[in-house]
C-alpha cells in the first residue's frame, strides 16, 4: 500500500483519483520523451565504471594519467549507453544515484533515468514485470539485453508542487497495479484517509482469504 498511494496536501478531497500504473515520488534525472512502448532496465549499482576492483588501490601519479583515466571512464560509459540504444532501451531505473557522466550520455542517447528507488519500489517493479536487475559490466556489450521490461507509458506527473514519475508497466501476472492519489487540505487529513483505506484493504484481504479456505 505504501508504494501504491501518494498523498497531496493543499488540494480538495474531491481531487483524489486512481491512476493506472505506479507513481514514483521523485523527478527524472534525465527525461527523453518517447512514443509507444518503452523497453526498460533496472540497475542496483553505479554505471560509471570503476578504475579498480574493490579493495584494490588505484594510484594516479600524473595529470596525464588522470586525464587518461577520465577519458577511459567516459568512453566505457558511452559504450554502455550505445548498447542500450542499440537494444532499444529507453528507460533506466536505478536504486542508486548515478554519476553526472552517466546522466550526460543517457540524455545524449535518448535514455530517461530515474534514480534512488527504494528496495520496496524495486521489489514491486520486479514483481509486476518479472525482470531482475541488469548487470552492466558482467554483460557482453555485443549481446542482446534479455533482462528488460516493457512500459506502455512513462511521463512526468505534477502532484501539487512535487514533480513525480508516472509509469505503466506491462504486467506478467494477474496483478495490474494502480496508484491512489489522495488529496486533502492538510497532511493530517491525508494520513487519516490513508490509514482508513489501508485498514479497509486489509479487512477485504482477510475476508477473501477466509472465503478461499
Amino acid at each position: 500500500f505504501a508504494e501504491l498511494h501518494a498523498a497531496v496536501a493543499g488540494l480538495p478531497v474531491a481531487s483524489s483519483r486512481v491512476l493506472p500504473g505506479i507513481v514514483l515520488r521523485r523527478d527524472f534525472a534525465a527525461y527523453c520523451p518517447a512514443d509507444g512502448d518503452l523497453r526498460a532496465v533496472f540497475v542496483t549499482e553505479p554505471l560509471r565504471p570503476a578504475l579498480s576492483a574493490p579493495g584494490v588501490e588505484f594510484l594516479v601519479d600524473s595529470e596525464g594519467r588522470y586525464q587518461a583515466s577520465q577519458l577511459w571512464i567516459a568512453r566505457r560509459t558511452e559504450t554502455l549507453m550505445k548498447h542500450f540504444q542499440s537494444n532499444d532501451i529507453k528507460l533506466l531505473l536505478s536504486s542508486v544515484k548515478q554519476e553526472e557522466v552517466v546522466i550526460y550520455y543517457a540524455k545524449l542517447y535518448g535514455v530517461s533515468v530515474v534514480e534512488c528507488l527504494s528496495p520496496e519500489e524495486m521489489a514491486l517493479i520486479s514483481e509486476i514485470t518479472g525482470v531482475s536487475p541488469y548487470e552492466p559490466f558482467g554483460d557482453n556489450t555485443h549481446r542482446k539485453i534479455a533482462e528488460s521490461a516493457v512500459a506502455t507509458f512513462c511521463q512526468p506527473l505534477l502532484l501539487g508542487s512535487k514533480r513525480c514519475v508516472h509509469i505503466g508497466f506491462t504486467s506478467v501476472c494477474a496483478f495490474q497495479p494502480h496508484c491512489l492519489i489522495l488529496c486533502g487540505p492538510v497532511e493530517g487529513v491525508n494520513e487519516q484517509h490513508a490509514a482508513a483505506l489501508q485498514g479497509a484493504f486489509t479487512m477485504l484481504q482477510q475476508l477473501f482469504k477466509t472465503v478461499d479456505q
